[in-house]
């Protein structure tokens, strides 16, 4: 069994992997003051809780955009599964080629997006990312990571709406049924919705015409992604899981030799 973590600014996602199929997944709140002990503690009660034999847990792969908890994290994984994790950073196998300026710069949350979206569904692929950030990443039909953009997330973008507006209040954010809204409710649903789904769409666009690809499959994942992908042609296929489903791959790689 594989433990593959992908460790984000919002929220740890854990994926419980036999072979190549994912069995389950599981979050918690990604916060930086938590110690070895919760971390472990955490993990191994859910998998219990699950149904799972910890003893089971052969090894464990992370990707990590938050560096300030990755010693305790690392620290939990030795202590309570007596295992060192894969770390996704430079001189890890992937399958793609970073050819950007600096590659080290590239952050291993959309290397292990772009390693999915290349190797699930071919190149050139676009593999978009709604997440605290959204991204949008570039990988040509032979494997080379050549470039992208970064935004706001959606949720991101909200936050800054109602906190930064006095009388702006917070509010779910979903599609209200028009555009032309009668209260304030809908009107900022419909301008954080409809403007992503704007947004979205003109970076495509853009990336499709500078790469002077031809046809380019676009691949969506993340929280909010879901929403938009129905909302639009431009989108291919939504993968709630592909950056997990892209650790498994790299896992793979890091056995073949």
């Amino acid at each position: 069994m594989l433990l593959a973590i992908d460790i984000g600014n919002t929220d740890f996602t854990i994926g419980v992997f036999q072979g190549k199929k994912l069995c389950d997944t599981f979050r918690m709140r990604t916060k930086i003051n938590r110690t070895s002990d919760e971390y472990g503690v955490f993990i191994l009660n859910t998998l219990q809780y699950k149904g799972y034999d910890t003893k089971d847990v052969e090894d464990v792969i992370i990707a990590s955009v938050v560096p300030a908890v990755m010693h305790s994290f690392n620290s939990a994984i030795i202590k309570y599964f007596g295992l060192t994790p894969i770390i996704v950073g430079p001189g890890i196998r992937t399958g793609i080629r970073i050819a950007t300026t600096n590659p080290k710069e590239t952050g291993a949350d959309r290397i292990v997006d772009a390693v999915a979206g290349y190797e699930l569904y071919g190149g050139p692929v676009i593999v978009v990312d709604f997440g605290t950030a959204t991204t949008y990443d570039l990988v040509t039909e032979d494997g080379r990571f050549v470039g992208g953009v970064t935004s706001p997330g959606i949720r991101t973008s909200a936050n800054a709406l109602w906190q930064q507006a006095a009388k702006l209040p917070e509010i779910e954010i979903r599609k209200p049924q028009y555009i032309l809204a009668k209260d304030t409710v809908t009107s900022m649903q419909g301008g954080l919705v409809y403007g992503y789904i704007g947004q979205t769409e003109y970076i495509i666009r853009k990336m499709k015409e500078e790469s002077g690809l031809g046809k380019i499959n676009v691949v969506a994942t993340g929280g909010l992604g879901k929403m938009i992908a129905q909302e639009t042609s431009f989108i291919n296929y939504y993968d709630a899981n592909l950056t997990l489903k892209g650790l498994q791959i790299i896992y793979d790689k890091q056995k073949q030799g």
